[in-house]
């Protein structure tokens, strides 16, 4: 049997974050990958990063307005009806946290765990050498509709409060300046901490620093169960064995199948989002966008140009919703001149991983001491990659935590 310092089951953005942090902290890593490294939810998605989500999707009337576009399936968040125990429970303990305390308390946990790893980025990038087109960019999210430009408010004086600065720009003003957008802006809100990079060069990036530093990647390694005794851990995977000191669960939306057989209660469901990839357009807006009234975000790169987002409960499938697809370049046509590139590349979904609470679960098992958890990061895994990372090398390495990790203790579900 194969021995390792650490295992880590799951070699996407979180798990080779993970790596990289456990190898500049002096431990020895091997990552377990079932597809290749990067392949999941964070391959396509719109790569920005964004203090400005600090917000989770707790808010209050978020259920009841769920429950409303039931009957709308291209909604920016579907829930499939369908029989579905473990959904309906993990749904019932999201509804209790709708409330304006815990939604305020969740925030400020985000906040903080968003702005560590959006000042890191630059450390890691420069560290590494990460060619990822990353770019200090600023996010703005623009309004077609005054009265929620206005509604939106009441969140904007929530995020300053946990330390995310916002500029109201009004629409007129806004148009002059960014040519790429169609009239009718009400207004725009600019986040000019924010940030943007490829997400799938990030992880094609940390894969290589991984690597490079001595940690190994296998690749096409399913992990079928783990089990933990007092002198460690063991992966039973379709190459066989292997054994570790430490074991960093970091599988995303399998996380709790993985953690079913340790007798581990990680509450996670997995949250469809879809994009799609273009060749970049001659016109493309300044920074990455998000269109408010459709959900979509719009990100554009030197070497392409994307549309994203939605949400989608309908379990483990695997199939691409057209209907959804299209939504996406409905709402982008609603605001901008070109809405889609010359050449369609990709057309991608991810399962992406919403604990019950919107908040990651990072920390050690509350079950076995040498089992690690880091998932849960819903939307915002590239955006709360660098943190994370380095949070769990802390914790592993009995160092001081550069952040409190209180709020991401899985001990809170045990």
């Amino acid at each position: 049997m194969s021995k390792s310092d650490v295992l880590i089951v799951g070699g996407g953005v979180i798990g080779l974050a993970g790596a990289l942090a456990l190898l500049h902290a002096g431990r020895g890593v091997r990552v377990l990958e079932s597809g290749t490294a990067g392949c999941g939810s964070s391959h396509g998605n719109c790569g920005t990063i964004t203090p400005s989500h600090a917000a989770p999707l707790t808010e209050p009337g978020a259920v009841a307005r769920a429950l409303r576009w039931m009957a709308t399936p291209d909604a920016p968040f579907y829930l499939k009806p369908r029989f579905d125990p473990a959904l309906w429970g993990w749904m019932l303990r999201f509804a209790a946290r709708c409330n304006r305390r815990d939604w305020r308390t969740a925030m400020a946990a985000r906040a903080s765990i968003l702005d560590a790893s959006r000042r890191a980025l630059p450390e890691w990038i420069a560290r590494d050498r990460l060619a990822c087109e990353f770019e200090a960019s600023g996010v703005d999210y623009v309004f077609r509709d005054a009265a929620e430009l206005a509604h939106f408010g009441d969140e904007l004086r929530a995020l300053e409060e946990v330390g995310v600065a916002s500029e109201i720009i009004d629409g007129d003003a806004y148009l002059r300046d960014e040519p790429a957008l169609l009239p009718g802006v009400a207004g725009a809100v600019r986040f000019a901490g924010d940030a943007r990079l490829r997400p799938n060069r990030y992880v094609a990036e940390l894969a290589r620093a991984v690597r490079e530093r001595g940690g190994e990647i296998v690749e096409h390694c399913e992990v079928r169960s783990i089990a933990a005794d007092g002198d460690g851990t063991t992966a039973s995977t379709s190459r066989g064995d292997f054994r570790g000191r430490d074991l960093l669960l970091a599988t995303g939306a399998w996380s709790p199948r993985l953690g079913r057989g340790l007798g581990l209660r990680i509450p996670v469901q997995p949250g469809k989002g879809y994009s799609i990839t273009y060749a970049r357009p001659a016109l493309v807006p300044k920074r990455p966008l998000v269109l408010h009234e459709r959900s979509v975000c719009v990100t554009a790169w030197d070497s392409g140009f994307r549309l994203g987002s939605t949400m989608e409960f309908s379990g483990y499938d695997t199939s691409l919703n057209r209907r959804r697809l299209a939504a996406l370049e409905r709402g982008a046509a609603e605001f901008l001149r070109e809405p889609v590139g010359p050449a369609r590349e990709e057309e991608w979904y991810g399962w992406r991983p919403l604990s019950c609470d919107d908040l990651p679960i990072i920390g050690r098992s509350p079950r076995h001491p040498h089992v690690w958890i880091a998932t849960g990061h819903g939307m915002l895994g590239v955006s709360m990659s660098a943190a994370t990372g380095q949070l769990i090398a802390e914790l592993m390495c009995a160092q001081a935590p550069h952040i409190d990790p209180a709020p991401f203790d899985p001990v809170r579900f045990a």
